[in-house]
């Protein structure tokens, strides 16, 4: 009985505990843990200025605040300038739903502009990205996984938040792989796809990049050489560098609109699928194993 009652209260402070993500036990954020530190006071050798962070973070605000109501949330992102957190987290207190932005993830010299966006995009994914969510013995499965979270921001957020900008000029600034322009020029026509499939490709590059430098790894990811991997069931958990690159890729490759929702029930909607005939722009099956196969 006394371990019974224990495990009782156990249950009882972890369903009444905050959920956060990008892990259901809200130990990891973007990226895995790491003790990196970039304070603001730091030499700057890359990354994004204070002004470039807040003007970022208003676009997507802006875009996000009345969608994220009609979902039944508050939305609230939180400007961490001057903290030198390596990371960012998505939670969910109540209808307030929260997005936390630190200065010392913008900082750190891999990190673009639109490298920055994503990371936006990927926590506002949590909340709203739809199927697959998390699948937590605590909590009710609010959170898309992170792979989900990853599609999501080059499928779907992104595209929202680039509509307006002139892609070209932004583009034609970049120094693009050949692979990434050959795939985008392959599955898009118009050029504002295009364009927007250049800079998803690129923004997706940029985090990579910081990835494989948290990692300590000395294999660079690359558009033309997908991971090989597939997984005997989908994997909520962070994808390995190749693979969220590839993830990022293929959510800019999709031809499927962002004004076609994802929804949390099924993971066919508003996405590129298997079953509706598509066979790029598809969740990699390094981490996604389609629960529909017909």
């Amino acid at each position: 009985m006394k371990f019974f009652k224990q495990g009782l209260l156990l249950a009882s402070i972890a369903l009444s505990l905050p959920s956060i993500a990008c892990t259901v036990n809200g130990d990891e954020g973007f990226v895995p843990e790491n003790n990196l530190k970039i304070s603001a006071h730091a030499k700057r050798v890359g990354g994004i200025t204070e002004e470039q962070f807040n003007a970022i973070i208003d676009k997507y605000e802006t875009l996000y605040t009345p969608i994220v109501k009609s979902y039944g949330g508050d939305l609230l992102i939180e400007r961490k300038w001057t903290d030198a957190t390596v990371n960012a987290y998505a939670q969910q207190l109540g209808k307030t739903w929260k997005v936390s932005m630190f200065g010392g993830l913008a900082r750190h010299e891999t990190i673009t502009e639109d490298g920055f966006a994503l990371v936006v995009c990927h926590e506002l994914g949590h909340h709203i990205g739809g199927a697959p969510r998390k699948i937590s013995p605590w909590s009710s499965p609010w959170a898309s996984n992170e792979g989900q979270a990853d599609y999501f921001a080059t499928l779907k957020c992104l595209r929202r938040g680039w509509e307006r900008d002139n892609n070209e000029e932004i583009v034609r600034a970049m120094n693009v792989p050949e692979a990434l322009q050959k795939a985008c020029s392959a599955q898009h026509i118009w050029n504002q796809d295009y364009y927007t499939c250049i800079r998803g490709g690129m923004a997706g590059m940029s985090v990579a990049k910081l990835f494989q430098a948290l990692r300590n790894s000395t294999v660079e990811p690359k558009f033309e050489t997908p991971d090989l991997k597939v997984v005997t069931k989908t994997d909520d958990n962070h994808p390995a560098t190749q693979c969220r690159l590839d993830t990022y890729f293929q959510g800019s490759l999709c031809a499927v609109s962002f004004h076609e929702d994802v929804t949390a029930s099924s993971e066919v909607t508003g996405t590129c699928h298997g079953t509706m005939g598509h066979s790029k722009g598809l969740r990699p099956l390094c981490w996604f194993k389609p629960s529909i196969t017909e």
